[in-house]
């Protein structure tokens, strides 16, 4: 196949996201239809709306106030004609996500902890991408400084958690097994909180591909919660599919060509809020499982690195396992267009989902 063979690819950005959007509800309305109330579809379609909404106000907004996206020169060079689109998006879709989400079950002592976390993540990377906006270069904190703010932030999030017994010493797993773990769940919290809002940081390098994959992955752990036994977790599964649906209204934004980034603002908090919900609904395997996309972009970074340093030569050249990390950058350096990898890439999301789903603890 040559390379201009590869780039062709069918469908626009819009119709394939409409498709998603598309695919996502029906899910969420089969589900509702088996639980017998609209527990996904409804915060799905309300956040969904109302992240649209918001971010096709606010985007011209950003636009104005010239926080445009500086892009990193060792990225592809295709990449360079999308300096200056406006950054931080994060800023418009993630409130909508939380307060709907909210407003799923009131009652319920989860929900806050779980809105504060992400909303708190959603600073943290609000700081990065201010700074990098001002200095006019794709670095903010100190990748030290950035991990200590996380900590921090997660650290409270789970000494709630441990306060009020909110969160389980045994993993649970397929075919009704437990993985009992006991103190040791907390440092592997803080671990998750920290791996899996930077496996999303760095699955953000495409246009529509963490928003969908985020989402993907929300909504199948909503989906899982309600078909686990005594009833669900309707009021976490909720939650999931109100987060979902304000990253899938941002979609249509961010959707190829983008109009808008989501930043470290958008990618940490969704980081931050698969990982609370999946602590506290004791789904830490669906998280693995669904989520395996986002660790293999994580992983893909991981071993560039290590096999670039392990073989690295008197003159400080080194051999590289990709052609560039993360993952998505290789298959783009591969001749396959940007719109080919993002909806490849949500395909094996959505079959992670469904194994997932088979698989349900």
């Amino acid at each position: 196949m040559t390379a201009q063979q590869a780039q062709r690819f069918p469908g626009t950005g819009l119709q394939w996201s409409l498709g998603l959007i598309a695919l996502i509800l029906a899910a969420c309305l089969i589900s509702d239809g088996l639980s017998g109330g609209p527990q996904l579809s409804l915060p799905l379609l309300l956040a969904g709306a109302l992240s649209w909404l918001v971010c096709w106000i606010g985007v011209p907004r950003l636009r104005a106030l010239k926080m445009g996206q500086v892009i990193r020169q060792e990225g592809p060079q295709s990449h360079q004609s999308k300096s200056g689109t406006p950054t931080m998006g994060g800023l418009l879709l993630v409130p909508c996500g939380v307060v709907v989400g909210s407003l799923v079950s009131p009652g319920d002592p989860r929900l806050l902890p779980i809105g504060l976390v992400t909303l708190a993540f959603m600073v943290i990377g609000g700081i990065d991408d201010w700074r990098s906006l001002t200095k006019r270069h794709n670095t903010g904190l100190t990748p030290k400084g950035k991990l200590l703010l996380q900590a921090l932030a997660a650290g409270l999030f789970l000494l709630w958690a441990g306060l009020h017994g909110a969160i389980p010493t045994a993993i649970a797993l397929p075919w009704g097994w437990l993985l009992p773990i006991g103190l040791l769940i907390w440092p592997l919290g803080l671990f998750v909180f920290l791996a899996e809002s930077n496996a999303t940081n760095l699955t953000d390098g495409l246009d529509g591909l963490a928003a969908g994959v985020g989402a993907i992955v929300l909504v199948g752990l909503s989906l899982q919660l309600m078909l686990r036994g005594n009833g669900g977790d309707p009021a976490l599964a909720g939650y999931g599919a109100a987060l979902a649906g304000a990253w899938l209204g941002f979609l249509l934004h961010n959707r190829h060509p983008a109009r808008v980034f989501m930043g470290d603002t958008g990618s940490l908090a969704m980081g931050a809020a698969l990982t609370a919900i999946a602590l506290l609904s004791n789904s830490l395997w669906p998280l693995l499982l669904m989520g395996g996309l986002l660790l293999a972009e994580s992983l893909s970074v991981i071993l560039q690195v290590w096999v670039f340093k392990a073989t690295k030569g008197a003159d400080g050249q080194g051999k590289r396992l990709l052609r560039m990390a993360p993952l998505h950058h290789h298959f783009e350096l591969g001749g396959w267009s940007e719109r080919r990898v993002v909806v490849s890439f949500w395909g094996i999301s959505l079959l992670l989902v469904a194994l997932g789903l088979v698989l349900v603890p």
